[in-house]
């Protein structure tokens, strides 16, 4: 046995509280090196005579890599109090204690070699919004969506898609647009709209902001901005935010006041600026997103900005009744100011969804403390390797997404945002070359997986665009140059997905294995209720195979509707991108 591959923390993804009853308990082995594992587990102050008292419970292999498999148990201990240490059973036979204290042949007599979990506090664990779950998003750039209104178009707008989109180019979206267009996003099953900025600024894209407490006009009004926010609740829509806090804009008013007056202004503070006079060339001499000049970062550890920004987002949830706050580069934000900002914002709307984008390992945002979710990029990462670009193979796909589902607890994976694409990248269909049979097949496992998803707008008829400006185009609305046979299957994955429990959030994933390791993927989701076989060939070639877990399966495959009795030998063929997906009701 490799003792060196095992390991165990009790805190963050290895042990957590997932509600105010139950503890998940995770162990980490060498791949294919441990047989069985078991928790041993008791109460730290139940003793008989001086003999500690414990039980054991089996844990579950819940993923696999080619390094290592992973093991998760839950517990609900009477008085929400725990110490543990596991018990693991290599396939030669070998069997070991492990413990915080290292390994021993039998389970020691002193507790104090034992992990500890001291006390189950609901105030501490990791809660958010239960609606969440059962959402699906769509992502809209406000500038390129819809027309609605060209009495406010600003300056040398453009005719709607009569020409590519530049970075300072101009088409005229605004809020009546969204409005106009509510039917086509409730016809889609779409249940969450997340807004990129809608704040003052200069630009299209709106995250330089120079006000934060008004609509840029191009958009509309407070009015109209409150019709459209009480229309979309109307059907069942609810509307997020997107929040530039980690640097204003150029124009913003106190930097503006800091070039004219410099290290007399009273503003000084409110950025990170390095020494006087300001500099914006070659780079600036002030702290700034990346080294962008008309984005000077805001200090929010300084008390006046704090404290404005904070009136924002209570302002915007209490006048306008949005639902979220999605938090535009908040890695790069203070932890105690996201503690903040968590207090105001659900001291404001208890069920509000609080929205990190962070490219990369975010636990340390999502200890309950801060935010609810972040963007979950390394899941678009996996996904988009391996079904549009095919730099994965199926076995490496597995890996990444395995690697996914056990860096963080499973109550924060059931709200990871997860985004195929966004304004900040090419477009899924520019990145599988045009083959929309890839497309398919990444709608399939986007919707299928757990946590929340979220389409970019137009992807669903078909748009195309590279990087930015190329993926910012204007909405197309012409009927005729919309692809109607993707938009209406994604419309079917959506119904599923709204339809079998077990196709959507709050359930077990896992992967099955198979003999071809480059394209097929297979995976199983299962509630107490029913279960769901997914099998995806991301391939331009048939295959045939067999799937020892549907050996005696009776139900119904539910892409074709046609009740399916497979005998001992389940063997199916699949066409080019091909796909299947099976679903069983338990008795």
């Amino acid at each position: 046995m490799f003792r060196e591959a095992i390991y165990h923390r009790p805190l963050n993804e290895y042990a957590y509280a997932y509600d105010e009853e139950t503890f998940h308990i995770m162990l980490r082995t060498k791949a294919n090196d441990v047989n069985d594992v078991t928790l041993i587990h008791g109460d730290p102050y139940d003793f008989e005579k001086e003999t500690w008292r414990y039980q054991k419970t089996e844990m579950t292999k819940t993923g696999s890599t080619q390094y290592f498999d992973y093991w998760k148990v839950a517990i609900r201990p009477s008085f929400k109090r725990l110490r543990y240490a596991f018990q693991c059973q290599s396939l030669n036979g070998d069997a070991v204690i492990y413990t915080e204290r290292g390994f021993f042949d039998h389970p020691p007599a002193d507790i104090g070699n034992y992990f500890c979990l001291p006390f189950l506090h609901a105030i501490d664990s990791f809660q958010a919004p239960e609606w969440v779950k059962d959402t699906v998003w769509y992502q809209i750039f406000p500038e390129r969506f819809a027309n609605g209104d060209p009495t406010n178009d600003p300056a040398n707008t453009l005719p709607w898609g009569s020409a590519a989109p530049a970075v300072d180019s101009f088409f005229g979206g605004d809020f009546q647009g969204v409005i106009n267009h509510l039917d086509h996003l409730e016809k889609l099953g779409i249940t969450g709209i997340y807004f990129c900025p809608i704040f003052k600024a200069p630009t299209n894209h709106k995250y330089d902001t120079v006000d934060y407490m008004e609509i840029d006009p191009q958009f509309g009004d407070k009015k109209t901005f409150k019709r459209l926010v009480k229309a979309c609740h109307e059907r069942g829509i609810r509307v997020m935010l997107d929040a530039v806090f980690n640097h204003s804009g150029y124009y913003f008013e106190p930097f503006q006041d800091v070039l004219r007056l410099g290290e007399h202004s009273e503003y000084k503070d409110w950025f990170h600026i390095r020494n006087f006079p300001i500099e914006t060339a070659p780079i600036p001499n002030y702290d700034a997103f990346g080294f962008v000049a008309n984005m000077p970062k805001l200090n929010t550890a300084n008390p006046k900005v704090k404290e404005y920004l904070l009136q924002v987002a209570r302002y915007w949830i209490e006048e306008f009744d949005i639902d979220g706050w999605r938090l535009d580069v908040a890695n790069e934000v203070d932890h105690a100011f996201w503690r903040d900002f968590r207090q105001v914002v659900k001291q404001a709307k208890p069920d509000a969804y609080i929205l990190g984008e962070i490219w990369h390992d975010s636990m340390p945002w999502l200890q309950g403390d801060q935010f609810d979710a972040v963007m979950n990029y390394p899941f678009t990462h996996g996904v988009i390797e391996f079904f549009a670009k095919h730099a994965m193979n199926s076995l490496e796909f597995r890996d990444s997404i395995t690697n996914v589902l056990h860096m963080y607890p499973q109550n924060v994976n059931e709200q990871a945002f997860n985004l195929l694409d966004s304004h900040d990248t090419a477009r899924i269909l520019s990145l599988a070359k045009g083959v929309k049979a890839r497309v398919r097949l990444m709608y399939i496992f986007q919707l299928s997986f757990i946590g929340t998803p979220c389409l970019y707008y137009g992807d669903e008829i078909g748009m195309t665009g590279e990087n930015d400006p190329g993926c910012r185009a204007c909405m197309e609305w012409d009927p005729s140059n919309q692809d109607q046979d993707l938009f209406k299957f994604v419309q079917q994955l959506i119904s599923m997905r709204k339809a079998y429990d077990a196709f959507g959030n709050g359930t077990t994933f896992k992967f099955l294995d198979t003999e071809e390791q480059e394209n097929i993927v297979v995976y199983v989701k299962e509630t107490k209720e029913e279960r769901l076989i997914f099998v995806l060939n991301n391939c331009e070639q048939a295959y045939s195979l067999e799937i020892s877990e549907l050996a005696g399966f009776k139900g119904k495959e539910l892409f074709s509707e046609q009740e399916i009795q497979f005998d001992k030998q389940a063997k199916i063929s699949l066409v080019p991108y091909g796909y299947r997906c099976y679903h069983q009701q338990k008795n």
